[in-house]
């Protein structure tokens, strides 16, 4: 299990950012994570990933465990290598290199059968399999979001880390990320997933957390978040009842604030 136990993290030595947060994502289910821009979930992400540093971050309490065992003061690399692997958002593929290059640089620290993973990689992502010798720059956003997750895939990990999978695709393509998640959870990868379409993110997820300011402020099986009339009113753009917004002046002059910041 990956367990963020009480954490906090300030940037700068001054900016408080996290404030306590602790979840659970189980092997073999996918946890999804939500929330406004702003919330912390990138922080969140960082932490388990070891990235904090990058970015001037410091853990100031609180701890990050694998299976009891505490990570959150291991390099990115050793993260990696213990099973964790994340996908940033907005793809980050290396531009001028091919497919097949993108997705060996992802094997860095994958001990054993190269081509086997290789082969699972294009089994997973026929797509790139046509396209391995293609340029990863002219790739199509959606191409490049599944290079991604293949590449993040050749590591062989126990939890992927998805942040915002979906982002700036067509709805099509929307579909099509949601049914690879699905695909790779059912071949044994545990995923949290991160995500602004929150109604894609609980329609496969079995539990949800929902942050507010640096703190998880809902924690329900995903089944009844998609139930729970705040989370249908300010994450899911439904009014009570169900019926959508008719425009942005509904949004803009709505006052009722959420029930869990009362």
């Amino acid at each position: 299990m990956l367990e963020v136990a009480n954490l906090e993290v300030v940037y700068h030595d001054v900016i408080l950012v996290l404030r306590g947060v602790s979840f659970q994502v189980p092997d073999g289910q996918i946890v999804a994570l939500l929330g406004a821009n702003g919330a912390g979930k990138t922080t969140v992400l960082r932490a388990i990933s070891g990235l904090l540093d990058v970015h001037d971050g410091d853990i100031t309490k609180g701890e990050i465990s694998l299976d009891g065992t505490p990570i959150h003061r291991a390099s990115a690399a050793a993260i990696v290598g213990r099973g964790v692997t994340q996908v940033l958002e907005g793809r980050r593929v290396f531009g001028e290199f091919t497919v097949e290059e993108n997705l060996r640089v992802g094997a860095h620290t994958t001990r054993g059968d190269l081509s086997g993973q290789m082969d699972r990689v294009y089994e997973l992502f026929p797509i790139l399999a046509d396209r391995r010798k293609s340029t990863a720059g002219y790739l199509s956003g959606g191409e490049q979001q599944m290079l991604a997750m293949g590449r993040a895939m050749m590591s062989n990990p126990r939890y992927l880390i998805l942040d915002e999978p979906s982002l700036g695709l067509a709805p099509i393509l929307v579909q099509r990320i949601r049914d690879l998640i699905v695909d790779i959870n059912k071949h044994g990868t545990s995923i949290l997933l991160v995500e602004q379409n929150a109604t894609m993110a609980l329609s496969i997820a079995q539990h949800g957390y929902i942050m507010e300011t640096g703190k998880i402020v809902m924690d329900k099986p995903a089944a009844e978040l998609m139930k729970d009339e705040d989370v249908q009113e300010f994450y899911l753009g439904l009014h009570s009842g169900g019926e959508e917004r008719k425009s942005f002046r509904d949004v803009k002059h709505y006052k009722r604030r959420k029930r869990w910041l009362s």
